[in-house]
């Protein structure tokens, strides 16, 4: 794998370490000042029509208060933005303002692609939730300011619950044991035509797994932490799942991790848990059509304070190292992350805002749903004592792997133990490859 090589089965920024080069000859953003002429900033963003819809209005009314500052929307779909994004950066042509996710954040800024935005004065850090403003900082830089926290739970149908007259667990002393058992019965009455639970196979899943265990998939100073013993349990409870046909075959996961929410296991009522983040509450119960109940993470011993959950930033707000207008750049990302007019706009449907004032401000007018959501997390919160290291990079593709993995597993062409080895080994190669 070479740096420099774009593509999808290549490291995904490759092209950031070309536009990196340009950085470095010298031909830096220009430090130049909007003031009061008109500029232009890009802004890219990804998102479903309804994400873009409201973006947009919240663009509106930014323009309105900034008459001098104009933003040229360019949003896209999570499944090509990076490739794009990527592209875009390398030919020198990144937009202003960026949507960025936390598993790239020492992906682009690390590698110089990201403006850091504590040295913009004109971004207020000071009323921002300090794990969620740490959580968008790399190598004492601030690349991006979070859009509001999140937290990876388990989402539990109660359509399907009712269906198969099973009660909804006790989520602050359940085990794993009591999850799969819990799922092999909503599979049982279900008949083949639905299943207790979907597997949880992405970063996410691990990680939670692994802080259950006492370890990380990364550590603070960019290295894998976690023994591939571990790793091995994770895929033999994986496996269990499917054994016990608490999960659905691995030919239907498969079919089902293609599809959109409307045509998913759980969209369709046809599934009874699956790992989701909390700010997808609203979207799923409008999709399903019924109440969706969330639950914290299952755990070995039963303990709510040692299943491992955490809080994730659900994206940030993040600026082009190469904006011509840097200043106007912060402008916007401090009106997205504070005004009180975008809070009202923006919701919590990119994470409860990490602006305390903002989360108040909101509060009167949330739908239940995003209630719900603010309620949960104030309640998991004495709970969760520490957030798993930013990754670091290289690791921007190390999702996918862990889930090329799992097929593995689940379609036994490995043991767990076989992919844990393997799966480490990848991983370190791809973290020391992004270090030369």
């Amino acid at each position: 794998m070479k740096i420099r090589t774009i593509g999808r089965r290549k490291f995904q920024l490759g092209a950031v370490a070309v536009a990196v080069s340009l950085l470095a000859t010298g031909c830096g953003a220009s430090a130049g000042s909007s003031g009061d002429k008109e500029v232009t900033l890009r802004f890219a963003w990804w998102g479903n029509e309804y994400l873009n819809a409201q973006t947009e209005k919240v663009i509106s009314a930014f323009e309105a208060e900034h008459p001098n500052i104009k933003i040229e929307s360019e949003p896209g779909e999570w499944a090509s933005y990076w490739d794009k994004l990527a592209t875009k950066t390398a030919a020198n042509d990144a937009p202003d303002v960026i949507q960025m996710d936390q598993k790239y954040i020492a992906e682009y800024g690390g590698r110089g692609a990201l403006l850091d935005l504590s040295k913009q004065s004109g971004v207020d850090t000071s009323k921002m939730d300090k794990e969620q403003l740490a959580s968008g900082q790399y190598d004492g830089a601030q690349y991006g300011l979070s859009t509001g926290k999140n937290a990876y739970v388990i989402m539990a149908n109660t359509k399907v619950f009712e269906a198969a007259n099973v009660p909804v667990p006790d989520d602050t002393t359940w085990t794993w044991d009591d999850f799969i058992g819990t799922a092999a019965k909503l599979s049982a009455a279900g008949g083949g035509k639905s299943y207790g639970a979907a597997y949880g196979s992405n970063e996410a899943d691990l990680i939670i797994w692994l802080r259950q265990h006492g370890e990380n998939l990364y550590s603070q100073d960019g290295k894998v932490d976690f023994d591939t013993a571990t790793t091995a349990s994770f895929w033999e409870r994986l496996k269990e799942q499917r054994d016990s046909k608490a999960s659905p075959p691995a030919t239907v996961a498969t079919e089902d991790s293609g599809a959109g929410l409307e045509e998913s296991l759980f969209g369709t009522n046809r599934v009874g848990m699956a790992w989701w983040w909390t700010n997808q509450l609203g979207s799923l119960e409008t999709t399903t059509g019924s109440s969706i109940k969330m639950l914290r993470a299952p755990s070995i011993d039963g303990t709510s304070a040692d299943n491992g959950m955490y809080f994730k930033p659900t994206m940030f707000w993040s600026a082009s190292s190469r904006s011509k207008n840097p200043e106007a750049a912060a402008t916007f990302i401090n009106y997205l992350a504070n005004s009180p007019a975008a809070g009202a706009i923006l919701m919590t449907d990119r994470g409860v805002p990490a602006n305390s004032e903002i989360v108040d401000s909101i509060t009167p007018a949330l739908k239940p749903a995003d209630t719900t959501v603010v309620g949960f997390l104030k309640d998991v919160a004495t709970e969760i004592t520490d957030a798993p290291p930013v990754p670091p990079v290289g690791a921007g593709s190390v999702q996918n792997v862990i889930k090329r993995f799992t097929d593995e597993v689940l379609y036994d062409r490995l043991s767990p133990q076989a992919a844990a080895e393997n799966f480490k080994k990848e991983v370190e190669g791809m973290l020391a490859t992004a270090r030369k």
